[in-house]
């Protein structure tokens, strides 16, 4: 595939972990630490493929709610992963950004997240980013309430606010927006992943479990989004002259 057909930025929701361990009569933890082994070979893949961008919804605003030894098994997972991880994705020249509300997680977490941001900032091969205690909806309020912040010190004029300035203060602001969704494990539907930026983002849907997620799907997504013609609101005959 040529390079001027492959996407920027590949945004995933890592689903079907509990599944996959539990049709292997597992405990639902497997299953999470099989898909780290997922998200490894991805990560390798997009290097190689020249993506810019990979994010990864690692755990959801609303994850809070599963059983609680789940969600400290994941706490952890999350730690031990970024203390094995990191030097490796240093060492491939991989820039990690980790989006989220962070005050929810424990100081030794934050602090192993700020490290590894801090590692790997100058790196100039992929950006891996990865959304944890993340939603859209706070993403989007969140800004909003900068954005007041700015209006109520007399810094920003209310009637100056535009879709711009807005996007500004979201959590990809520096980055280019997705091109590319990948969800697996069957499920149809975005669950509050990054909500702003995917308003042109096409979708890519497997029913494959995440842990099972390979280099042959990701071929087949992206064979997929080569043949999509992005139209951005305009006629596809404008798209073709302008090709």
């Amino acid at each position: 595939m040529t390079q001027n057909l492959l996407p920027h930025h590949i945004a995933i929701i890592m689903d079907g972990n509990g599944r996959w361990a539990k049709k292997r009569l597992l405990p639902r933890h497997a299953g999470h630490k099989a898909g780290v082994n997922t998200v490894r070979l991805l990560v390798k893949l997009c290097a190689e493929k020249g993506i810019e961008v990979l994010t990864l919804f690692a755990f959801s605003s609303e994850n809070w709610r599963r059983p609680t030894q789940e969600v400290n098994l994941l706490m952890e997972l999350f730690m031990s992963a970024l203390q094995r991880e990191i030097n490796n994705l240093h060492k491939n020249n991989v820039s990690l950004q980790i989006i989220g509300a962070r005050d929810a997680f424990s100081d030794k977490l934050q602090q192993l997240i700020a490290q590894a941001e801090k590692l790997t900032e100058h790196n100039t091969g992929l950006t891996l980013v990865i959304a944890a205690n993340y939603g859209g909806h706070w993403d989007i309020v969140e800004a909003a309430k900068r954005l007041a912040s700015h209006v109520e010190q007399g810094i920003l004029p209310c009637h100056e606010i535009n879709e711009k300035l807005f996007e500004a203060q979201l959590c990809l602001a520096n980055l280019p927006e997705p091109d590319l969704f990948i969800r697996t494990g069957g499920e149809k539907r975005v669950s509050n992943f990054l909500l702003w930026q995917l308003a042109y983002t096409e979708l890519f849907f497997t029913d494959t479990l995440w842990p099972d997620f390979d280099k042959v799907l990701l071929d087949k997504a992206l064979e997929s989004f080569a043949t999509r013609q992005r139209r951005f609101g305009r006629t596809g005959e404008q798209v073709s002259e302008n090709a």
